[in-house]
């Protein structure tokens, strides 16, 4: 019996975030894509991986060096397979241009999720193709819209959201935070130590902010009364 021989193919994966790249997401779309081969007679002859680009971006080094292979390439591979079509693009006009560019040069896109020929220029197929971008592009954008809501429900609720650790949250802080406290007491005899004189006693200590940089009588009080600050922003 004859054995029928694969057509070869490209892969692309995409993930969006540096983070996303020791997770599953790559496992995920390299297995949909062995197995849609598999069950199509296609051979997947390099996998080219996107690490950490948006879907928005049209700065795709990993596309760049696809699209190099394709036209390139003395074995005349013209198939790129993808997971689904929004790992290729997430916004509609980066995605459109992405495929203008592959049907420039004649080469055909395969979705394991949407099928293919979604380079073709059939109506109904660019229709679905459009829907799924513009699908694609919403959720990027409801997901943005949630991700800054939650932010800023956490920042009206604890004062801050995100960026550099308040002084409690590191060891560090705490012992700092607990000296400045020690120097504000009131001794039992005399005056209690301005802000200006214990900044001036702890760089005489060498004890300097969380970012490495010498105490002023400002980022004491501060320190000390890490509310003050946001009560004053959000008055002003």
């Amino acid at each position: 019996m004859k054995r029928t021989t694969k057509q070869k193919a490209f892969a692309y994966l995409r993930v969006s975030t540096e983070s996303q790249v020791k997770g599953d997401g790559f496992p995920r779309q390299e297995q949909a894509i062995r197995a849609y081969a598999e069950a199509h007679d296609l051979q997947i002859e390099d996998i080219f991986k996107e690490e950490g680009v948006s879907g928005t971006a049209e700065n795709r080094p990993a596309l760049a060096r696809l699209m190099v292979s394709l036209e390139k390439n003395g074995h005349g591979i013209k198939v790129v397979i993808v997971e689904k079509l929004d790992r290729l693009a997430r916004d509609l006009m980066v995605q459109e241009a992405i495929i203008r560019d592959f049907q420039k040069h004649d080469f055909n896109l395969i979705s394991t999720m949407e099928g293919p020929d979604l380079c073709g220029d059939d109506p109904t197929r660019k229709l679905v193709r459009q829907i799924m971008g513009s699908i694609a592009e919403y959720d990027k954008t409801m997901l943005v819209a949630k991700l800054t809501a939650a932010r800023e429900r956490v920042r009206i609720r604890d004062g801050k959201c995100g960026g550099r650790k308040g002084y409690w949250e590191t060891e560090k802080g705490r012992a700092i935070l607990n000296r400045i406290q020690g120097l504000r007491q009131k001794p039992k005899s005399g005056k209690r130590r301005t802000w200006q004189e214990i900044a001036d006693v702890l760089n005489a200590e060498g004890v300097t902010k969380m970012n490495g940089e010498a105490w002023s009588l400002f980022s004491v009080q501060q320190t000390a009364n890490p509310k003050r600050k946001a009560i004053i922003s959000r008055a002003i």
